[in-house]
């Protein structure tokens, strides 16, 4: 088997997804993470139970409740498709979602981990000096966990990269829609390919140790400063 007839499509499509998952998943578990840092609320730890959920539970569980949310014949799958003609199940757009609820954890605990260990003083230093919550976090905060940031960055993009259930369940295997690599592989030693399945295993686990590599190295660079 030559690299030129290789479908390359399963690696960028999971590429694709693991990026875009990562990407938002910054910006949505930032603000959540911020909250259960600080929160004395009686009900945290519920939240916390509810976000870490996709930890504990078999993906396929998980991918079968969203399929059933999705379907376009009932709730919010009709109502989707009805005022925006938009249709999650089978679909990029629904394991995209898929994606971004199952990582969730991964996201959130190290950013809330990262706040909790800075020492409190820095949050009343600055609104001391007059910046807002929002300019405290980005300002003042964040930029003394970068390891942090990388932890949930990095471990958001590995779990992304190699998930299978949800995806399957979700999106079933579309060649250039849903067919990421872990279910490429799963595709090919159906059908006896063990070359072909060989080789997608193979990037993903070169890519993975990279992965991790740089985070080990990284932090090693970048230790948080508390």
């Amino acid at each position: 088997m030559s690299l030129a007839s290789f479908d390359w499509q399963p690696l960028w499509l999971s590429f694709q997804l693991a990026l875009m998952t990562t990407s938002i998943l910054f910006f949505i578990g930032l603000p959540i993470a911020y909250v259960l840092a600080f929160s004395t609320s009686r009900m945290k730890p519920v939240w916390e139970s509810l976000i870490s959920m996709p930890l504990v539970l078999p993906p396929s569980v998980l991918g079968f409740y969203l399929l059933l949310a999705f379907n376009p014949q009932a709730g919010v799958g009709a109502w989707l498709v009805t005022h925006f003609d938009l249709r999650l199940s089978f679909s990029f757009a629904g394991i995209l979602i898929g994606s971004i609820i199952f990582s969730l954890p991964f996201m959130v605990q190290a950013l809330q981990a990262g706040l909790q260990n800075l020492p409190p003083d820095l949050r009343d230093a600055a609104y001391t000096l007059g910046q807002t919550k929002t300019q405290t976090l980005w300002k003042v905060l964040l930029p003394n966990m970068k390891s942090s940031i990388l932890s949930g960055v990095v471990l958001s993009f590995a779990h992304t990269i190699g998930e299978f259930g949800v995806v399957l369940m979700i999106g079933g295997n579309i060649p250039g829609v849903t067919k990421v690599a872990s279910i490429a592989i799963y595709d090919e030693v159906e059908s006896l390919q063990y070359a072909s399945a060989h080789f997608y295993s193979s990037v993903l686990v070169l890519l993975s140790f990279f992965i991790l590599l740089i985070v080990y190295v990284s932090k090693r660079r970048f230790p948080e400063k508390f």
